[in-house]
C-alpha cells in the first residue's frame, strides 16, 4: 500500500467537508434552491476578490476565464501589452492573437518579475494600448509580479485595462481588486480554490463594462455582458456546475472561517519554509526575484534529471509534484503549498525531496532541510 499525496500546483487537494457536500444529491440549476446558493457565493466572492463589483462564476477552467476577458475586452486590431515571463505569459499572447489584437510584447526572464517601470515606459511610447495582460503569479517560474505597482501605472489611464492572471495567487497571498485598479481578475476552482477542476472567476471593474460596451469581437459561451445579465438575477446563462459551486459555498465558508490576513499569513509561512528547506539541502530556487507564496520552483542540482526527481517523488513515495515546463523540462521541479495545505504537507516535500535525492546520488545530509523547514514552521516564540 502506498498513501498519495497531491502537492501539484493544481489540481490541489479538496477539503473532506468539501467533498462531503459536494457528495449530496444533485438539484436542477434552474430550481429555486439554486438561486439562493448563487446569490450567496457571488456575495462571498466579492469578499474573498476583495471588490464591489461583479464577479461572474464560468462553468469552465481559468483558461475560458482568460479567453473571455480578451475577447470581451479588445476589438481586432486593438492594441495590448502582454508581460511574458513565463508559460502562461505565452498564454496571454496566444490569446490576444487569436482574437486579432496588435500585440506588444514584454519579454521578461523566466525567474524574473517584470518592473512596473517598463510597463509605464510602454504605455508613454503607445498610449493607444487598450489592455495590460499580466499574471499575479506566473505558474511556470514560481514568480510573482507586482499588480499593486503595476495597478498604480494603469488606473491613471482612463482607456487602458489591466487584466490579471490570478489563477495562483487569489486566496493565496493579498490582491486589493478595488483598491489596486484590477480592472479584470481571474481565477480558477483548482488552486487555493481547493476545489476540482471546472469553475473559473472573473471580477470585472466599471471601467471595464465600460469597455465591454463597446467590443464587437465574436464571443458566445463566454459572453460576459449575457453572464452578468443571468447572474444579476442569480441564474448563470448555461447549465451551471452545480455540484461545484456547492463545493465553492463550502470553500468560502471556510476562507471566511479563518479570515484573509490568516489565510495570507498561514500560505507565506508554508512557502517560506518550503524555501528555506530547499536552500538547506543545497539547492537554488528557480525565482530570481517575487517568490510566489502559492508555489516554489526548485533548480535541479547539476547532473541530476529534474525530471526523475519530479518522477521518483511520486513512483517511489507517492508525491504528485510538477515538473519543468518547456525549456525549463528537467532544469527544475515545482511544489504547491497552496489550498489545503498545512505544516506536514511542507515538512513531507522536503523530507521525500532529501531521500530521492540521495537515491540519485546527490550528497544531501538527511534531515538538514527538514529540520529547517521546521524551525520555520515552529509556532512564534516557541
Amino acid at each position: 500500500m502506498q498513501k498519495r499525496y497531491l502537492l501539484a500546483p493544481g489540481p490541489t487537494p479538496v477539503p473532506p467537508e468539501v467533498l462531503l457536500a459536494m457528495a449530496q444529491p444533485i438539484f436542477h440549476h434552474r430550481a429555486p434552491e439554486f438561486a439562493e446558493l448563487l446569490g450567496r457565493v457571488r456575495d462571498d466572492l466579492k469578499w474573498i476578490f476583495q471588490t464591489r463589483g461583479d464577479v461572474l462564476i464560468l462553468a469552465s477552467t481559468g483558461t475560458g476565464g482568460m479567453e473571455g476577458a480578451v475577447s470581451n475586452f479588445l476589438n481586432p486590431g486593438e492594441k495590448a501589452l502582454v508581460v511574458n515571463g513565463g508559460k502562461f505569459g505565452e498564454r496571454w499572447m496566444k490569446l490576444c492573437n487569436t482574437f486579432g489584437a496588435k500585440v506588444e510584447e514584454i519579454k521578461v526572464e523566466w525567474g524574473q518579475s517584470v518592473d512596473p517601470q517598463q510597463v509605464a515606459d510602454a504605455l508613454k511610447r503607445d498610449p493607444s494600448i487598450k489592455a495590460v495582460y499580466v499574471q499575479a503569479s506566473e505558474t511556470s517560474t514560481g514568480v510573482a509580479h507586482d499588480c499593486r505597482a503595476l495597478g498604480e501605472v494603469v488606473k491613471a489611464r482612463p482607456d487602458t485595462l489591466l487584466v490579471v492572471d490570478a489563477i495562483t495567487a487569489l486566496g493565496v497571498f493579498d490582491l486589493k481588486t478595488d483598491d489596486w485598479g484590477l480592472d479584470v481578475v481571474v481565477t480558477g476552482s483548482q488552486k487555493a480554490f481547493m476545489l476540482p477542476p471546472g469553475l473559473a472567476f472573473v471580477s470585472v471593474s466599471e471601467k471595464a463594462w465600460q469597455k465591454a460596451a463597446s467590443t464587437k469581437n465574436t464571443k458566445f459561451y463566454f459572453d460576459f455582458k449575457k453572464e452578468r445579465e443571468s447572474q444579476l438575477k442569480n441564474q448563470t446563462a448555461y447549465t451551471a456546475a452545480v455540484s461545484l459551486v456547492v463545493g465553492l459555498a463550502e470553500v468560502l465558508k471556510i476562507f471566511k472561517a479563518e479570515g484573509l490576513e490568516s489565510l495570507f499569513a498561514r500560505n507565506h509561512r508554508l512557502a517560506d519554509a518550503t524555501r528555506a528547506g530547499m536552500q538547506a539541502i543545497g539547492l537554488s530556487l528557480f525565482a530570481k526575484s517575487s517568490p510566489s507564496d502559492a508555489l516554489t520552483a526548485v533548480e535541479a542540482p547539476s547532473g541530476v534529471d529534474g525530471q526523475q526527481i519530479y518522477k521518483q517523488l511520486r513512483v517511489r513515495y507517492g508525491i504528485t509534484a510538477a515538473g519543468g515546463q518547456d525549456h525549463l523540462k528537467g532544469k527544475v521541479f515545482r511544489i504547491a503549498h497552496m489550498g489545503y495545505a498545512d505544516t506536514f504537507d511542507v515538512v513531507i516535500a522536503v523530507a521525500a525531496t532529501e531521500m530521492v535525492l540521495k537515491e540519485l546520488g546527490y550528497a544531501v545530509q538527511l534531515g538538514k532541510g527538514v529540520g529547517v523547514a521546521q524551525a520555520r514552521l515552529m509556532p512564534a516564540g516557541k
